[in-house]
């Protein structure tokens, strides 16, 4: 089994792999507009393969998608969704996680239950919106993390997200809150700590299980000069049911903006895949950034690659005309997640605000990582 980094070798020595985007176009010899060929070398980028498939439900916004495979031979994947067809406010105040089924990665997926709801209890840190899930097997239970907050309004959010877990023998649940109320991290209220003052409590988690310790990572964001930063850390415990200690400091070197983390483990190598937001490090606004480390406490940009373009370069029917712009400026992934079968990355969920396809709903993306042998 060859790792990614190994991957990208080869690609660096082999004839180039070729994506085209609908996004930039030239004239052929015709006069017509024809595809900009976009080269490409980098491993998961260049092996995404569109498949056609999303997690989707007429009657619901999808946002986000971790899948994981169950004891019972189905794909289950954990969504943030809600109810309205707007994506802001909607997703800090009605957000729920739900859960769907299919008996392959490619669908059809169907709604199977809501495995956590807000409180609605006032005061409680998680009143409002549970959002951005993950899912992992964790010893004997699934673990699922994600953030919510105490007061949609802004202010407070989103200065007041938190991060929080349950966790259960079943993917039917029920579904058991770690602790006493289910939240294992937030904000320091140490002044000196490196999270202290962010801009957006803690948020963006992901989980995974390392040398027999629960790792939870996060980010935090903070406003330097005018601009915004934010870097990932982590929080560990011995235990599901904590309590979680936060690093002392950031375990990313970025300069720039990153966020929605997912995390997993390949042949004794750490990965976290981030957005790119600005394409500060990739060269792609709104690409992924792969991050591999032989550490998990530690991941270095000069150690990154590209982990996926934006949405155009894979669906080569794309045609801006017909696409539903629902959020955001372009078709761009957000909140990647990764789908591991027999033992390594085999398909990426992501959704986006732009619904391809012409619906009024977003819907989270499946793309086939079609690795080498």
């Amino acid at each position: 089994m060859k790792t990614l980094r190994q991957i990208t070798l080869i690609l660096l020595s082999a004839p180039l792999f070729c994506m085209c985007s609908n996004t930039q176009t030239s004239k052929n010899e015709t006069g017509t507009e024809k595809p900009e060929v976009k080269e490409m070398h980098t491993p998961m980028a260049a092996f995404l393969k569109w498949t056609g498939a999303a997690v989707k439900d007429d009657n619901y916004c999808i946002w986000g998608g971790s899948p994981i495979l169950g004891d019972d031979g189905k794909i289950h994947v954990f969504v943030a969704r809600w109810p309205e067809k707007n994506i802001d406010p909607a997703w800090r105040k009605s957000s729920e996680v739900a859960h769907y089924v299919a008996d392959s990665p490619e669908g059809k997926y169907v709604f199977s239950d809501v495995a956590v709801k807000g409180s609605g209890i006032e005061g409680s840190w998680d009143r409002y919106a549970p959002h951005n899930p993950e899912i992992k097997k964790i010893g004997d239970y699934y673990a699922i993390v994600f953030i919510a907050n105490s007061d949609y309004h802004q202010p407070p959010h989103p200065s007041n997200q938190k991060i929080g877990l349950v966790y259960s023998k079943s993917l039917y649940g029920p579904w058991k809150k770690a602790g006493n109320d289910g939240m294992i991290i937030e904000v320091s209220k140490d002044p000196k700590h490196w999270t202290y003052g962010s801009e957006l409590g803690v948020d963006n988690p992901c989980i995974n299980e390392i040398d027999g310790k629960i790792v939870v990572y996060f980010k935090n964001r903070k406003t330097v000069n005018g601009e915004a930063h934010a870097k990932y850390g982590y929080a560990v415990a011995e235990t599901i049911e904590g309590p979680y200690k936060m690093s002392d400091r950031p375990i990313t070197d970025n300069e720039s903006y990153l966020e929605d983390a997912t995390t997993f483990t390949w042949n004794n190598r750490y990965y976290l895949i981030t957005t790119d937001n600005f394409g500060t490090v990739t060269g792609v606004a709104g690409g992924g950034i792969l991050w591999s480390s032989t550490d998990w406490r530690k991941f270095r940009v000069e150690d990154t690659e590209l982990a996926y373009n934006i949405l155009p370069y894979y669906y080569t029917d794309y045609c801006r005309s017909k696409a539903t712009p629902i959020y955001g400026p372009k078709a761009k992934f957000e909140r990647p997640k990764v789908l591991m079968l027999d033992g390594k990355p085999a398909y990426l969920f992501a959704p986006s605000g732009w619904n391809v396809k012409g619906g009024d709903r977003t819907v989270c993306n499946i793309l086939k990582i079609d690795l080498p042998e």
